[in-house]
């Protein structure tokens, strides 16, 4: 049974499509989404800012943003929602008992900040693809002396 989702109740997120985990797991999700409850929306996209002008690409590419009933999430409070809305909330539940939920976070922020690197070894060990990435490779200017994506 599907079942149609108002705009108010839509999971909008907002992800890096140039990081092949981060591409990985938005599909994971979009297959389990029967419901249609969740818009995936990479940062990178051609006009994203004006589309978007609520969501600054220097804070998306910090941390994951989404957006549900007017509100704006971060981080695991979005990955927590998201997995709610297609019947997966038992696997994320953890993330929000106490404790746990200080610790996951703080685990998070340190995924969130080296997922290009993590990424890159990931695609090349696991085959893993996003759109603009070569050879596992997901960093836009090979001349920035940390090499990452500013």
């Amino acid at each position: 049974m599907i079942v149609e989702t108002k705009d108010s109740e839509l999971l909008t997120i907002f992800y890096d499509g140039h990081c092949p985990l981060c591409v990985a797991e938005m599909n994971h999700l979009a297959r389990k989404d029967n419901n249609n409850a969740i818009e995936l929306v990479d940062i990178h996209q051609d006009g994203f800012a004006q589309l978007y002008p609520e969501i600054k690409h220097s804070d998306a590419m910090k941390i994951l943003h989404g957006k549900y009933q007017g509100k704006t999430l971060l981080g695991l409070e979005v990955t927590h929602r998201a997995w709610t809305l297609v019947g997966k909330g038992f696997w994320v539940a953890p993330l929000n008992w106490p404790v746990i939920k200080t610790l996951s976070h703080f685990v998070y922020l340190g995924l969130a900040k080296y997922r290009q690197p993590i990424s890159s070894f990931l695609a090349k060990v696991f085959g893993l693809k996003a759109n603009n990435c070569n050879s596992g490779i997901c960093y836009d200017n090979s001349t920035n002396t940390d090499n990452r994506r500013k």
